[in-house]
């Protein structure tokens, strides 16, 4: 499974996609030419809906999934109207996408 994974959490970004990458997943550079399985957005970057619009135009068939804290239901609602197909927990993301890789997509 290739992931894009767009966080501005260096630390967090390390520990996420050190699971990822063990579990198997590649992970991509935003500006890479590979067609991602899977874009992961943190809502806590600056211009996370932004991202999220971008990157639903530039892949209209890959889902996106944003994730942030599990509190803020305003800013999923603002990821999911921005082209969100699935929102998650901040501390719920690295297992929910395992089992995406695990299932194969």
């Amino acid at each position: 499974m290739k992931i894009l994974l767009l966080s501005d959490d260096l630390m967090s970004r390390v520990r996420i996609e050190s699971s990822w990458k063990a579990a198997g997943a590649q992970l991509l550079k935003d500006d890479s030419a590979v067609e991602p399985d899977l874009i992961v957005v943190d809502l806590g970057v600056a211009d996370a809906l932004e991202c999220i619009s971008r990157m639903h135009n530039a892949h209209p068939g890959t889902g996106i999934l944003a994730f942030g804290p599990h509190l803020d239901g305003d800013a999923f609602r603002r990821a999911k109207a921005a082209g969100a197909t699935q929102l998650v927990a901040r501390g719920k993301v690295v297992e929910k996408v395992l089992a995406r890789i695990a299932g194969g997509g």
